[in-house]
């Protein structure tokens, strides 16, 4: 997107809060994304931010591994549907289903993607791929083989912020020219979690409905069509109070309020909240570990010592790739995999301690 456009989008916010008053983090971060994703090809060292999947193909290897084992448990059903919401490039879709064809396994394609210029990037990777706007219109008539790398920790968030007068949104509005964070003025303690609603003054926390509203989904449909998935992100077994609210552009932290539209905006990923709503909705939840364990559980080291025998040349390369992923002070610890499944299909997955 041009620096107009940019500013266009910036233009628009200052309007919309002089002529109707403060608007939500919710609205702000959600009209933001859309315009960033919609625009270009985020990823890589050109853009924004790299992916596990873009760092090594030994991620997506791993992955498909995982699927091709519950696949495979289940009978090896011909009719299977492998489902990647946010696929990226289609990186990480092409190592899983070059992987899992070694077993036998060939299921239909199904991306969640909403902006034009990764659609063709990924009809590129994944030839005959079929493209869905949102969860509802996927298949419902097979199991789903589904992945969620780095998508919920770009769904937009609510603040909730414990005022004198009780819990208030914290919402985005402006002081001059610049787009500044606000308390709203309408009572918001029935949004809070039951654990919070005591908690003293000043304290901040964030929730995310649309992550409950795609989890939710997914989670029936595991119930209903069967099947198994993996969500990878970065976040903690429970999110504790204040703001994790990021923005990154060009690979560096950049303040969030500076470039809407054109830096990408994320929050941590709550995955007690999604454990709860996958097993209210009917899933089971295998478990979370963090992503250095597990794909140590899958046996990265091996595939490691294989790519580096076909590789001599690239050896110290191929270590630093894995390093990245699962070394703890890296991505390691910080992201984490979550495992879950339904519809009579396996209740534990490789990788997740029982």
């Amino acid at each position: 997107m041009s620096e107009r456009a940019n500013g266009e989008l910036t233009a628009m916010f200052r309007r919309l809060i002089r002529e109707t008053g403060p608007i939500s983090l919710l609205q702000f971060m959600g009209e933001s994304n859309a315009r960033y994703y919609t625009s270009r090809d985020p990823l890589g060292s050109g853009g924004d931010f790299i992916t596990a999947p873009e760092i090594s193909q030994m991620f997506g290897e791993l992955a498909g591994l995982w699927l091709a084992d519950l696949w495979s448990q289940m009978g090896s059903p011909e009719r299977v549907l492998y489902v990647e919401l946010g696929p990226g490039r289609g990186t990480l879709a092409a190592d899983a289903l070059r992987t899992v064809a070694r077993f036998g396994l060939k299921p239909q394609v199904h991306f969640v993607e909403g902006s034009e210029s990764l659609r063709a990037v990924q009809r590129g990777a994944v030839p005959g791929v079929t493209h869905h706007d949102d969860v509802s219109s996927l298949p419902d008539d097979a199991p789903i083989l589904l992945v969620a790398n780095e998508f919920f920790d770009a769904l937009p968030i609510r603040q909730l912020l414990r005022t004198p007068g009780g819990w208030r949104e914290r919402m985005v509005g402006l002081e001059g020219d610049e787009l500044v964070f606000v308390a709203g003025d309408k009572p918001m303690d029935a949004a809070v979690p039951e654990q919070w609603r005591g908690a003293d003054e000043g304290t901040l926390i964030e929730t995310c409905p649309a992550a409950a509203s795609v989890m939710a989904e997914i989670a029936e449909r595991l119930a209903g069509q069967g099947g198994a998935a993996l969500v990878v992100d970065y976040g903690t077994a429970r999110l504790s109070a204040g703001s994790t609210l990021q923005a990154i552009r060009s690979h560096q932290k950049v303040d969030a309020f500076a470039a809407p539209g054109e830096a990408d905006l994320t929050a941590h990923v709550d995955f007690g909240q999604l454990s709860e709503t996958a097993a209210q909705h009917g899933a089971h939840v295998m478990g979370l570990a963090t992503q250095g364990r597990w794909l140590s559980a899958l046996g990265i080291d091996a595939r490691l010592e294989a790519l580096q025998r076909q590789s001599p040349e690239n050896a110290a390369k191929l270590q630093r790739q894995r390093d990245r992923l699962v070394e703890a002070e890296q991505m390691g610890e910080l992201f984490k995999v979550m495992g879950l499944s339904g519809g009579g299909w396996p209740k534990q997955g490789a990788g997740f301690v029982s």
